[in-house]
């Protein structure tokens, strides 16, 4: 490599006209006016035009060259006749006195003038690195890990790495398992977050940790989740929950102010996750919107119509909510019907104000003409009132999920820049798994249960058993989330015997982790961030996929690698594993 660069492709402007320097990247654009020919050449920094004199015998082999070819070229920087506005160098030009092919490219498969699918752009994903889109999204995650860096190091805490190779725990989703063949039949598992190493840590005196940590976890097929992400894991000791949570506010607000030109106005707002629950359906509930959920069972005179007569006297609820000045039409309501039967919902009724008239399909079965409704949501011309009547759970949750939909449909977030955090706080200890038939922790089972609640409800009601737990919601997406830990090693084993976890299973799983907590454990908690959701935000961007250099797709798959992918034969006998034929 004879011509190496001494200023980037993007940075070049008047202030370098008669300079002689050397530029190195790749080849964007050609135009050929035969004896003049002219090179958009890019790099990380952005694209500067070339001039090349091909009266000049040494620059003929640019004739050569393709969109794509790796390229020094040296010269002089002049001003460029025709300015070009879109361009930061759009107002000089290179005249290329030599030039260097560093490397031949094979016609790109990838056309940037066209809308890319997004499997083309995952097989070649090293090209669609190129793309200044791409180069600011991983430029910014890189920016905003060394503001997280910055605060966490003024704030005394120190980064240390915990096992990628650890221990299978029966909690959670399904883990990604790695064969051992020093230990035949035995198995690692990649850690679906550093939890435990972390809370040993604390036990090993370091009260201040923080770990960037990748993690794993083998999930089914869910939108927008990926099977290897990043955590930012941060744990402290002797701490209560308001330390954390003052902690995490001043950590977002640092990291963020770094990357927008934003304030962030703290502490945010907080809400129990049982109200979180009752008025958005969802524990993660996006505040920029209205369409909040209300029980209107006590307020309405549902005579007449016997299904909901039978909801009311069964002692289940009936829950609304209150859509304003859109169109909808039956084609909708009957996609709205379907759509929430997928969140246990038996069917959802409606109601439609117009010219001060009432439509519904179940109007002529209710004695009061459905006025009771009409005045419980305060409906006014142009409303329409969804209800679901159910199990609360079932009617707040179908609910929930639907006035997401509407939020999408019909492009309720009037101001798409507000960043609006809350947390969301007393979290349930365990929720009950109807697949399982058995309960299982809400967060983990390493979180700190109120004990008056454990007292109360440990034996007739555990869901009604609260843990110090915390998550934080921004814009409707959860980006962080953690608790207060148990550090009570006869309180962990009361968590685990809820959980249907016997003494031997416990041993088995979690010995090393029940022996430490008996050696004088200091009362601690931490807090998790999802990275990639955060840049996602922060990046204006639809997709984590996005925001990951070489991410993989709904299944897990690397279209670019091909992987995951079979292993031969002398690889299966050395870890002793025999497949099974299909």
């Amino acid at each position: 490599m004879e011509l190496k660069r001494t200023h980037f492709c993007g940075k070049i402007n008047k202030q370098n006209i008669s300079d002689n320097i050397i530029l190195n990247g790749w080849i964007k654009k050609i135009r050929d006016f035969g004896k003049i020919l002219f090179v958009d050449l890019w790099d990380h920094e952005g694209i500067c035009q070339l001039v090349f004199d091909l009266n000049n015998k040494n620059l003929k082999d640019i004739k050569n060259c393709i969109v794509g070819d790796c390229i020094g070229v040296k010269g002089e920087v002049i001003e460029r006749k025709e300015k070009n506005k879109d361009l930061k160098t759009g107002a000089v030009e290179v005249r290329v006195e030599k030039f260097e092919q560093f490397s031949k490219s094979k016609p790109l498969p990838i056309d940037r003038s066209k809308d890319l699918s997004e499997d083309v752009r995952l097989k070649y994903r090293y090209l669609d690195l190129r793309t200044t889109k791409m180069q600011q999204i991983l430029r910014t995650r890189y920016k905003y890990l060394m503001a997280v860096r910055e605060f966490l190091d003024k704030e005394k805490f120190i980064e240390i790495e915990t096992p990628i190779l650890s221990k299978s725990t029966p909690e959670g989703a399904r883990d990604y398992v790695v064969p051992s063949r020093m230990k035949p039949g035995n198995f690692y598992a990649l850690p679906q977050s550093p939890q435990i190493y972390k809370q040993l840590l604390m036990i090993g005196g370091f009260d201040k940790y923080y770990q960037i940590a990748r993690c794993f976890r083998d999930e089914d097929f869910r939108a927008n989740r990926q099977a290897e992400f990043t955590q930012i894991d941060i744990e402290m000791a002797f701490v209560k929950e308001n330390d954390i949570l003052d902690l995490t506010e001043r950590l977002i607000k640092y990291s963020f102010e770094k990357i927008i030109d934003k304030k962030i106005n703290i502490p945010f707002r907080r809400m129990e996750y049982n109200e979180a629950i009752n008025k958005y359906g969802i524990d993660k509930p996006d505040l920029r919107f209205g369409l909040k959920i209300k029980d209107i069972t006590p307020e309405i005179d549902v005579s007449g119509f016997k299904v909901l007569e039978g909801v009311k006297e069964s002692g289940k609820k009936i829950k609304a909510i209150k859509l304003s000045n859109e169109n909808i039409s039956r084609k909708d309501i009957d996609n709205y019907t379907e759509y929430v039967k997928n969140f246990g919902a038996k069917g959802l009724i409606w109601f439609i104000k117009s010219d001060d008239q009432l439509r519904s399909s179940i109007l002529k079965f209710l004695k009061d003409g459905g006025k009771s409704i009409e005045s419980a949501m305060d409906m006014k011309n142009g409303d329409t009132v969804f209800i679901v009547a159910d199990d609360s759970k079932i009617a707040s949750k179908a609910l929930g999920r639907l006035r997401i939909k509407l939020r999408d449909d019909f492009d309720l977030i009037k101001n798409n820049d507000e960043l609006n955090f809350i947390w969301i706080t007393h979290f349930p200890m365990f929720e009950y798994s109807e697949e399982e038939e058995r309960y299982k922790a809400n967060h983990h089972p390493f979180s700190m249960p109120y004990r008056e609640d454990m007292l109360n409800y440990k034996n007739s009601d555990p869901e009604k058993i609260r843990s110090y737990g915390y998550d934080i919601v921004l814009n409707g997406e959860e980006i962080a989330g953690g608790s207060i830990r148990n550090h009570l090693e006869n309180l962990q084993e009361e968590v685990f015997d809820i959980l249907n976890i016997d003494k031997s299973e416990q041993k088995d799983k979690f010995g090393f982790f029940l022996e430490a907590l008996k050696y004088g454990t200091p009362p601690h908690g931490g807090i998790a961030f999802g990275l990639e959701r955060i840049i996602q935000i922060l990046t204006n961007n639809k997709s984590i996929r996005d925001v990951i250099a070489f991410p993989k797709t709904t299944n897990a798959s690397c279209l670019m690698s091909k992987s995951p992918s079979k292993i031969n034969k002398k690889q299966l006998e050395e870890l002793r594993i025999k497949l099974k034929k299909d």
